[in-house]
């Protein structure tokens, strides 16, 4: 059995950790940490998980960690770059961040980003971007893997094939990322913003410009093209609580004629045989593209796309996920099962609800 423990497993983000590691056949929880609820049952916090898990939260500082096999941490930004160096250095233990602490390559962007400067640059280079589509070998041979924030997991998982076979005829500085996302992005500490009467029935923009995982996709999609990538994404806030729709428009030039099956077919060969990866396009019914109320709950991400033919030549693609499960935790215990030799899809093959 391997041992877990997460460290700041009272928000949403460690209650999707805690309900998919709880059914986890080779998963064995030790330690779930809250500096805040300390002494508290988990299931007062998450309380589906009452009869499925009968565990208090405990203070990082009492537990020793070094007991566990990995760690995973579920803390706020900038939290994790503090420990997580000493917890490598002091035990022989693996570490599976949900923050953005070991994102990004270059130690600059922090600066740029965070308004914060890493105090431990040297792991950036070691730690390995935790979408296991594009980095399944790394993530095997890791000892720090950085799970994606949901915003850039939802449009660089679509976006990364079409930049893999086309990037020479996109117009790599123009490349428009538009999210719609659910209430539980915010966290589950609540705010004027997450306040229902505020929330609710609303299409807000927020962060327009300048978003932080911005920087994540145009590492990721620069990597996978080989050229520097400007990204320019505006996220939404909507009335629904799980769920992102990314809608991406990519330009092309004006010498290349691109037919459908041509798409599918990049799509086809990049992302053969992903377990969780689902091409979403119909020509009838109301399911023709990819919609969030149809991967809630799930680690699939569905993908489709349309083509812009008149004028100037575009690129629509789609993407869906749960922001908390391929965006966050499902993707964690994917990675999970990478390092230490699990089948892929254990304990995520849940295909969600309908309606």
């Amino acid at each position: 059995m391997i041992n877990a423990g997460i460290i700041g497993a009272s928000g949403y983000t460690g209650g999707e950790l805690l309900r998919l590691l709880v059914m986890h056949p080779e998963v064995e929880i030790s330690y779930v940490t809250s500096e805040r609820y300390v002494g508290e049952y988990v299931h007062r916090l998450h309380p589906n998980l009452k009869g499925l898990l009968q565990m208090k939260f405990s203070s990082r500082k009492t537990v020793d960690l070094c007991n566990c096999d990995v760690i995973f941490t579920a803390t706020p930004h900038g939290s994790s770059m503090s420990y997580v160096p000493d917890l490598i250095k002091e035990c022989d233990i693996k570490v599976i961040d949900l923050s953005a602490d070991f994102r990004l390559k270059n130690p600059e962007k922090y600066d740029e980003y965070y308004n914060r400067t890493h105090p431990n640059p040297q792991l950036l280079s070691e730690a390995v971007y935790g979408i296991a589509e594009l980095h399944r070998e790394d993530i095997k041979k890791a000892r720090i893997v950085a799970c994606p924030g949901c915003l850039a997991a939802s449009a660089t998982i679509s976006l990364a094939p079409i930049f893999k076979e086309l990037a020479d005829h996109i117009d790599l500085k123009r490349v428009i990322v538009d999210s719609k996302i659910g209430s539980s992005a915010a966290g589950a500490t609540p705010s004027t913003a997450t306040h229902h009467p505020h929330r609710a029935g609303i299409v807000r923009p927020y962060k327009p410009t300048g978003h932080r995982h911005t920087a994540e996709i145009e590492q990721e999609l620069q990597e996978v093209s080989g050229k520097p990538v400007e990204v320019f994404m505006t996220p939404h806030a909507v009335d629904i609580v799980r769920g992102i729709l990314s809608t991406s428009h990519v330009f092309l030039d004006g010498e290349i004629e691109i037919s459908d099956n041509e798409i599918w077919k990049i799509y086809r060969n990049f992302y053969r045989d992903e377990p969780f990866i689902r091409f979403i396009r119909d020509k009838k019914g109301l399911y023709r593209y990819p919609n969030p109320k149809n991967v809630i709950g799930t680690n699939y991400a569905d993908i489709g796309f349309d083509i812009e033919s008149k004028g100037i030549k575009r690129i629509v693609v789609f993407s869906a996920i749960d922001n908390l499960v391929k965006g966050a935790a499902g993707a964690a215990v994917q990675n999970l099962n990478l390092m230490f030799g699990i089948e892929e899809t254990t304990a995520l093959t849940f295909p969600g609800l309908h309606p």
